[in-house]
């Protein structure tokens, strides 16, 4: 497995290769200087505020910056013992199946005819007003 190169080593390459500082990068991006050099000592993070300016300084996305800072937090917590000890005791979630062993079906939803869904066949022909409506549905009989 190849190592995954740290916030800061990233960091740095892009301030080799542009030529710049530390304290002009931090001025450019409105941060404070000790913030970038937090990230450049490996005592700081890139949030999503820092990988946003980050992505508009150097032309990349700010994903560029996040995924290389998830991918440094993985890779640190993957070498931690007492992380990798409290991880093999959580187990893993099985589907719940039938009697017959097998995958129970999603509840079946009953289909209404709508302007959306017209292959619902019709049950009786449009009724005008609200007393024939309620009385159609309750089996009652109309007065006129």
């Amino acid at each position: 497995m190849q190592k995954t190169k740290s916030p800061a080593e990233v960091l740095q390459s892009f301030i080799d290769e542009y030529q710049i500082n530390p304290f002009s990068l931090s001025k450019s991006i409105g941060m404070a200087y000790q913030s970038v050099a937090n990230i450049l000592t490996g005592k700081g993070r890139i949030s999503t505020n820092i990988a946003i300016r980050l992505g508009k300084y150097f032309g990349n996305t700010p994903k560029f910056w996040l995924d290389i800072q998830a991918q440094s937090e993985i890779a640190e917590l993957s070498t931690d013992k007492k992380f990798t000890a409290v991880l093999n005791k959580i187990p893993k979630v099985v589907k719940p199946t039938d009697k017959k062993g097998k995958e129970p079906k999603a509840a079946s939803k009953k289909r209404k005819r709508t302007t959306i869904n017209p292959a619902v066949p019709k049950k009786t022909a449009k009724v005008k007003s609200r007393k024939k409506i309620k009385a159609f549905k309750t089996g009652r009989k109309v007065n006129k």
